[in-house]
C-alpha cells in the first residue's frame, strides 16, 4: 500500500463514524463508562497506598504517662522505652508542654488555673518505630512497663486501609475483566455492521488485488479513534472530579488532604493510561471483527 492512499483511509475511516453513528454513540458510552470505573478504582487504590506509606512514614507514636508519675520516674521509664528493639527514637515532652498545647483551645483564664498542681495532665513521650509491621507488638511492650497510662494507636487505620485497598483492588480487576469484554463486543459488533455494511465494496477491493492492509485501516481508524475519544472524555471527567471528591473526603478524614496525592500529580498519569486504554481496546475490537474477513476472497465475503 502507497502511502499517497493514507489520507483516503483515514478519510473514510473517520466517516464509517457518523455512517454508524448510533453504534459509534453506544460504544463510546460504554466505553467511557468502563474507563471512568476502572480509573476512579484506580486512583482509590493509590490513594489508599499512599495514605498506608505515610503512616508508614509517619511512624511515630504517643506514650502518655499517668498524671501523677513524677519526672524522676518518667526519665527512668523513658530509658526502658529507649531500650526497647523497635524504637528508634524516643523523644520527651513534660506535663507543662502539653498543657501549653491546650493554652489556644482553653483559654487564657483556663490555662491559668490548670499549671502547677492543677495540671491534669502527664508527660508523655513521642516514639518513633523501626518497623511499623511490629506495630501491635510494640505497644503490648510499652504497655507492659509501669507508669503507662496509655498509648495512641493507629494500627487499627493501617488495618483497615490495608483492607480496603485489597477490597479496591479487587473490585477494579472484576471491573476491568467484565466492562472490557462488554466493551470489546459492542466496539467489535460496530465495526462488523459498518463492513457488512460495506461488503459489496470490499468484496471488489478483494477481488481487483487491494491487500488486506488496504481494507484494514479504515476500520481500524473507526475503532481507534472511538477509544481515544472515550479516553479522553474519562479522563476529563476522572480530572474534574479528583480535587472536589478529595476536598470532601478530607472534611470527613482530616488527614487525607495532606496524605493523599493531589491532582497536580495525578492528571498527566491519568490522561495518558486512559487515552491509551482506549485507543488499545479500539485497537483489540476493531481486530476481532476485521480478521476474519480478511482471510475470505471476493464472493465468499459475501456469503456467496
Amino acid at each position: 500500500m502507497k502511502l499517497s492512499g493514507l489520507p483516503y483511509l483515514l478519510k473514510e475511516g473517520f466517516k464509517n463514524i457518523w455512517t454508524n453513528r448510533m453504534m459509534s454513540l453506544a460504544s463510546v458510552i460504554v466505553l467511557i463508562s468502563c474507563l471512568i470505573i476502572t480509573g476512579t478504582a484506580a486512583l482509590i487504590s493509590v490513594n489508599v497506598r499512599t495514605l498506608i506509606a505515610n503512616i508508614g512514614d509517619d511512624n511515630e507514636i504517643t506514650v502518655y504517662l499517668q498524671p501523677d508519675f513524677s519526672d524522676t520516674d518518667s526519665i527512668r521509664l523513658g530509658t526502658e522505652l529507649s531500650a526497647l528493639s523497635n524504637v528508634e527514637n524516643c523523644r520527651f515532652r513534660s506535663r507543662e508542654d502539653v498543657l501549653k498545647s491546650y493554652q489556644d483551645t482553653l483559654g487564657e483564664n483556663i490555662y491559668a488555673s490548670m499549671q502547677g498542681e492543677g495540671n491534669p495532665f502527664g508527660n508523655e513521650y513521642k516514639l518513633r518505630l523501626r518497623d511499623l509491621s511490629q506495630y501491635e507488638d510494640t505497644v503490648q511492650q510499652i504497655k507492659a512497663l509501669s507508669g503507662i497510662d496509655k498509648v495512641s494507636d493507629r494500627s487499627d487505620i493501617a488495618d483497615k486501609l490495608t483492607r480496603l485497598n485489597y477490597f479496591v483492588t479487587i473490585v477494579g480487576v472484576w471491573v476491568v475483566l467484565i466492562l472490557g469484554v462488554v466493551t470489546l463486543f459492542i466496539i467489535a459488533n460496530t465495526i462488523k455492521m459498518t463492513m457488512y455494511a460495506r461488503r459489496f465494496e470490499i468484496s471488489i477491493m478483494k477481488s481487483v488485488g487491494a491487500t488486506n492492509a488496504f481494507v484494514r485501516i479504515p476500520f481500524m481508524v473507526e475503532a481507534m479513534a472511538i477509544g481515544l475519544f472515550a479516553g479522553l472524555m474519562s479522563s476529563a471527567v476522572l480530572i474534574a472530579l479528583y480535587e472536589p471528591i478529595r476536598h470532601a473526603a478530607a472534611g470527613v478524614i482530616g488527614m487525607i488532604r495532606t496524605a493523599t496525592l493531589p491532582v497536580d500529580a495525578v492528571w498527566f498519569p491519568t490522561l495518558l493510561a486512559m487515552t491509551g486504554a482506549g485507543l488499545l481496546i479500539g485497537l483489540l475490537g476493531g481486530s476481532v471483527s476485521i480478521t476474519r474477513y480478511l482471510h475470505k476472497e471476493g464472493g465468499a465475503i459475501l456469503g456467496t
